[in-house]
């Protein structure tokens, strides 16, 4: 008997949805049909956020932050924001800049609704731009022309940004973000967090080593490893040294001789490592997704912590849906603002 009253419930709710979308007006005295809200099936409700103001000392200066947006990324990217927000003295002066491979309204909306006070503006990503440069990586979430949109944002976002940083979606911050913005890039192109305890030589394959020409990719440097998912970048330098398109040479390498086996961070490296200006690891806190063939579990690095981000296989919100996650994906919920389909139904 419950079940079927049940369905007889979801069957009314559904017919109350559909007379409301296809009737264009209401009775003021009438119910409003208008509050009951059926959910994309691909793109998630999320609550709305608070509003966080300004503190007494903030200036005028904009922090600019760069995103990709993507429907099956979007409940990270809303909790990404949120930390961003609630640890900010100066919430009020930060802009985002979010890149897409296409038009998503339901997206679009959803930031909208979730963050009515949010300075955002959205840019398109010509995927067309990499599909021919893309190489099969040992993940396919890797391969995405998305995942290679950070390659091209000094071409996409406006000409009068000077300085930006760069944030993976799989991350929250729990730390001042304007600590960040303003490192001293030292005439630097791009700053972020080095690990030059890493195996540098596992990022390329024997063939690239083995090479005489390429081995001397990085004479004169000490190349070490950085992650690409958090990254404070001088936008007109990158522009001036042409950086988009050195990276684009190694892709073509790439799909030649097959130098490497992970995505778009090696060329990030062949083109960089060794010449960045290095900022303290609390502001990567990486690898929380475990490996990017199995996601295991992982504990955190000892040390203060400012970002914490989930790079790897694993994603805290689809190990806490499945009722499996690790002790760290505790540490991302509480910025969660995903509700179910059944709690959007109710309101």
């Amino acid at each position: 008997m419950a079940s079927c009253a049940t369905s007889l419930l979801l069957g009314l709710l559904s017919f109350l949805i559909v007379a409301n979308t296809a009737s264009s007006s209401s009775s003021s005295g009438g119910i409003r049909l208008s509050i009951i809200r059926k959910p994309s099936a691909d793109v998630p409700v999320f609550r709305e956020a608070p509003a966080f103001r300004n503190g007494d000392s903030c200036g005028l200066q904009r922090i600019h932050i760069v995103m990709t947006l993507d429907a099956n990324y979007l409940r990270g990217t809303m909790a990404a924001v949120l930390s961003i927000l609630q640890h900010s003295t100066c919430p009020e002066n930060m802009e985002f800049h979010f890149l897409w491979s296409r038009f998503e309204r339901e997206v679009f909306s959803s930031i909208k609704s979730t963050f009515p006070y949010l300075n955002f503006k959205v840019y398109r990503f010509d995927s067309n731009r990499v599909r021919g440069k893309i190489s099969k990586s040992i993940r396919q979430a890797l391969d995405q022309p998305l995942n290679y949109a950070r390659i091209y944002l000094a071409d996409i976002i406006p000409s009068d940004v000077k300085r930006v940083i760069y944030l993976d979606s799989d991350l929250v911050v729990v730390d001042d973000i304007a600590k960040l913005w303003e490192v001293d890039l030292e005439e630097k192109v791009l700053a972020a967090p080095e690990y030059c305890h890493a195996n540098f030589t596992n990022y390329f394959s024997n063939l690239f080593w083995f090479d005489p020409v390429l081995a001397k990719t990085f004479h004169g440097r000490r190349p070490c490893y950085f992650n690409t998912g958090v990254m404070v970048v001088d936008v007109e330098k990158w522009r001036q040294g042409g950086i988009t398109q050195k990276v684009e040479e190694w892709m073509t390498v790439q799909k030649q001789k097959r130098i490497y086996h992970l995505g778009s961070l090696p060329p990030f490296l062949l083109v960089l490592a060794g010449n960045i200006k290095g900022v303290d690891h609390r502001w990567n806190q990486h690898g929380l997704g475990g490996d990017n063939m199995e996601g295991k579990c992982r504990s955190l690095h000892p040390g203060p912590i400012s970002l914490l981000h989930w790079s790897g296989k694993g994603k805290p919100w689809l190990r806490l849906d499945s009722r499996k996650p690790c002790i760290v994906d505790h540490l991302w919920a509480p910025y969660d603002l995903y509700r179910s389909s059944m709690h959007a139904l109710e309101e």
